[in-house]
């Protein structure tokens, strides 16, 4: 008789290097596509699943789902429902999932130099331009002592930045206009680009009328230089 044919099996995903070792157990936690930029999402503030799906072109829902089921496993990631009339489930970052944030800001301070061009297949959100934004205004803006909030207007769309010492339960940045803002500047996406590559400083792009800052307060002022 013919032997029978076993169903084929699939093969269970490591999800561990099994290594003593801070970096193996950080990557055991984030090493996965996908995850550290669902963090940068998160840092903007609670977000809706379909407002994650939306800003993170490329991801499957299938992949989405699991990477927000594992990170709420890892302690990364909570979900809560919002109250009436807004009823809806949004997802939002621990404390643990926070302290991601320099983290996140070190590797897109390390991979400014590869956005030379823009590809035709890239997409882009104003938002993303927050980090590589978001340690120029913090060297512009004098440390806590002038922190506050800053809206970013790009040709892409506009953001919005904290600066100075984090406040507990805020967000590092947001997507659109913030409520009420300390700040308000302008630029273009290559000299925010330029920032986080180091090539030249807040203070000189002002200098030279490459930045347009308006508001009245103490961190308008620093930004302005006065």
């Amino acid at each position: 008789m013919p032997r029978q044919q076993q169903p084929a099996t699939r093969p269970v995903r490591r999800r561990s290097y099994d290594q003593f070792c801070a970096g193996a157990r950080a990557l055991d936690a984030v090493g996965d596509r996908w995850t550290l930029l669902i963090v940068r999402e998160l840092l903007a503030g609670p977000r809706r699943y379909t407002d994650l799906h939306a800003d993170l072109p490329g991801v499957s829902t299938d992949v989405l789902a699991s990477r927000l089921r594992d990170m709420e496993q890892g302690l990364l990631v909570t979900r809560r429902k919002l109250p009436p009339p807004a009823a809806a489930v949004v997802y939002e970052l621990t404390e643990r999932g926070h302290g991601l944030l320099p983290v996140l800001a070190a590797l897109a301070e390390w991979g400014a130099p590869a956005l030379v061009e823009r590809r035709p297949t890239d997409a882009v959100r104003a938002h993303w331009f927050a980090l590589p934004l978001l340690r120029a205004l913090e060297g512009a803006a004098g440390g806590a002592a002038a922190g506050g909030v800053v809206d970013v207007r790009l040709d892409e769309g506009e953001f919005h930045v904290r600066t100075g010492e984090p406040v507990a339960g805020e967000p590092v940045y947001g997507d659109g206009p913030a409520a009420r803002a300390d700040a308000r500047i302008a630029l273009d996406a290559e000299l925010c680009l330029a920032l986080g590559r180091g090539e030249l400083t807040f203070a000189e792009a002002v200098k030279e009328g490459r930045i347009e800052v308006s508001g009245d307060g103490p961190l308008a002022a620093e930004l302005r230089g006065a």
